[in-house]
């Protein structure tokens, strides 16, 4: 299945994947190798750790592959309509904000970026400026107005 990212969401995982291979899995090693010659292994807790922070960025490492080698970069191609890759301003309860729609490997919401999978992102997709979208939060229903797509 197709891991959908922005060229800057491809480069920010390209990225992390060759710190984690590069720069962190020598660390770990370099951390296990001496936590190891501390004595007991039973009774070492800095060794424990190490080991358990081996596995897990052994384990993102994997994720981050997996998710490489599935990508598709998105471009919003029409901006007649909200699609992956377009920012939507969007109005609710006379609050402004914007978004842009991405893969739910990209989604960062403190950076703007919703999910197209995410009750939001879902409700918008496909729709044009104008429209207006409801969708049921926690804090009961939300209406949205399409002000702008980008």
């Amino acid at each position: 299945m197709a891991k959908y990212l922005t060229p800057e969401g491809l480069e920010k995982l390209k990225k992390e994947l060759r710190y984690l291979t590069d720069v962190k899995r020598k660390e770990i090693s370099e951390k296990i190798r001496h936590t190891a010659s501390q004595g007991d292994l039973k009774e070492n807790a800095g060794y424990d750790e190490a080991k358990n922070e081996q596995g897990f960025v052994e384990g993102r490492i994997k994720e981050l592959s997996q998710i490489l080698a599935q990508a598709e970069v998105i471009s919003a191609k029409d901006k007649g309509r909200v699609e992956l890759g377009v920012k939507v301003c969007l109005e609710c309860d006379g609050k402004k904000e914007k978004f842009q729609i991405v893969g739910p490997e990209e989604a960062d919401i403190i950076r703007g970026k919703i999910s197209f999978k995410s009750p939001l992102g879902e409700a918008l997709l496909k729709r044009k400026k104008g429209e207006k979208v409801k969708i049921k939060t926690p804090d009961g229903a939300r209406e949205y107005k399409i002000t702008g797509i980008e």
